[in-house]
């Protein structure tokens, strides 16, 4: 697997790649799952109570202490939530990523998928220079100063806020990487069954195979 470097403070990352994945729009089952899942998180939350998720506190804690405000800068998972308890829905938008973005309502947890075949090791999570910039996806160009991001060789490529169009899935995509941002006291048992949850469904759903999946140490010095 690629190795990843984390050098920002109360972070673990819970890693999974994928080989030979087929990226087209999501069956008819998933949709109906995806749906399902939104249907009833929004039965039950407000804006406010997304707010007060366990999860959820613990990602802004996570954001705070890296010097960033939560409610300024979203981690995509709230945003995710908000939209549900909106009543505004998940909108598909292929089976790769709206399988990624099941498990982001599912568990409060900020998660990015990436084209694996794209990135250039190795990969270290940390804090944008003031200078780097990225072009968001579905947004004009997202300056990083200050930002947490996933860099490799040839600069920053992803965030828990939002990912860049360098590495985002594609129809072209054959290779995955998906990393799961949790903050540093999630239990490692969670993550597994999140990363187990993402291989079953990557499986059914994406054609996904030699499927790997990690928890990658946290900083050096930091323990949980």
């Amino acid at each position: 697997m690629v190795p990843v470097r984390i050098s920002l403070k109360g972070i673990k990352l819970g890693l999974l790649e994928a080989d030979a994945i087929q990226v087209e729009p999501a069956a008819a089952g998933l949709v109906e799952e995806l749906a399902s899942v939104a249907g009833r998180l929004a039965g039950r939350l407000t804006v406010e109570a997304v707010a007060a998720m366990e999860s959820i506190g613990a990602v802004r804690s996570m954001f705070r202490a890296w010097g960033l405000d939560p409610s300024k800068y979203r981690p995509s998972s709230e945003a995710l939530l908000r939209r549900v308890a909106q009543g505004k829905g998940i909108t598909p938008i292929s089976n790769v990523v709206d399988i990624v973005n099941l498990a982001q309502i599912e568990t409060g947890w900020p998660m990015g998928g990436y084209d694996l075949g794209r990135i250039h090791p190795p990969v270290t999570l940390r804090l944008g220079g003031a200078d780097e910039r990225y072009e968001g996806i579905g947004r004009r160009m997202w300056h990083l100063g200050e930002r947490p991001v996933l860099a490799d060789e040839t600069g920053p490529f992803g965030s828990p806020i939002s990912d860049s169009t360098r590495t985002m899935v594609s129809a072209l995509s054959r290779e995955l990487l998906v990393v799961i941002y949790a903050p540093l006291a999630a239990a490692d048992g969670a993550l597994e069954r999140t990363l187990s949850r993402l291989e079953q469904r990557l499986g059914q759903w994406a054609a996904g195979q030699n499927i790997r999946r990690n928890i990658s140490p946290p900083a050096a010095g930091e323990s949980v």
